[in-house]
């Protein structure tokens, strides 16, 4: 059975209704992956492998990934990197798969969130670990708090929806997160996220900066910029959690 053809499979798998989503599309899937994630959807559809088994795959991908960061080294940094791009590419083919053979599921878009908190604390807490060199210290207890932070921020985001639906609400809009009571409050969000400040605790993203660092590390020596890349997670992490709330408050999303 030769299956469908690439471009039978983007037309169901790929709908502008899903690629088009002004905030559900990250910047490198936009870039690059969903060029690639089509070809990996193409071989899935040919396989008995199902979008949920996918979803999976992503997850131990993302986990692994914080595994590797916490070893040391400009290599391991790399291979985390690296593996990222894989929970990428695989955080992408489930939905197409899953568009595809109309196996969409409540599960499958609940593993999906659970894979992106699992994979961004992963990171955080490994690269607490890397910082640390040895031993777990202070840096160490700074990975876990990004993580925490990190974990808030999709928690705020997720419980938006949570309360709406017990209070008998639709899920709110895209519209509707973009409508705040004060003008003020309106223009600091398109502030701040033109900065786009909070990617730096995001898997992708970090694991772009981890490498970064590893680099500057390797050729001034120790594990300043690494230590610097967790203080300032940590930071961001605060800082998000504190403004993504107050946003979420002062804007219609619940209302």
């Amino acid at each position: 059975m030769s299956g469908p053809s690439v471009a039978e499979l983007r037309a169901v798998a790929q709908p502008h209704s899903t690629m088009d989503r002004a905030s559900g599309e990250h910047w490198a899937g936009v870039l690059y992956m969903r060029k690639l994630s089509i070809y990996v959807t193409w071989f899935l559809a040919k396989t008995p492998i199902t979008p949920n088994q996918t979803t999976w795959l992503m997850i131990l991908f993302g986990l692994a990934a914080g595994g590797v960061m916490a070893l040391p080294g400009l290599g391991a940094a790399v291979g985390a990197a690296v593996l990222i791009q894989v929970y990428l590419l695989l955080d992408c083919s489930d939905g197409e798969l899953a568009r595809w053979t109309g196996r969409t599921s409540i599960t499958g878009v609940y593993l999906d969130r659970v894979g992106h908190y699992f994979a961004e604390a992963a990171l955080l807490i490994g690269l607490g670990f890397r910082a640390s060199g040895t031993l777990p210290d202070w840096y160490t207890v700074a990975g876990f708090a990004a993580a925490l932070g990190a974990i808030l921020i999709k928690a705020e985001t997720d419980l938006v929806d949570v309360a709406r639906a017990r209070s008998g609400l639709v899920a709110a809009t895209e519209a509707a997160a973009g409508q705040f009571q004060s003008r003020g409050l309106g223009l600091a969000r398109k502030a701040a996220a033109a900065l786009r400040f909070h990617r730096i605790v995001q898997a992708v993203e970090l694991s772009l900066l981890v490498v970064a660092a590893a680099v500057w590390d390797l050729v001034a020596g120790g594990l300043t910029a690494t230590r610097v890349l967790v203080v300032a997670c940590v930071a961001v992490a605060v800082l998000q959690t504190v403004l993504h709330l107050v946003s979420i408050l002062a804007s219609r999303r619940l209302s």
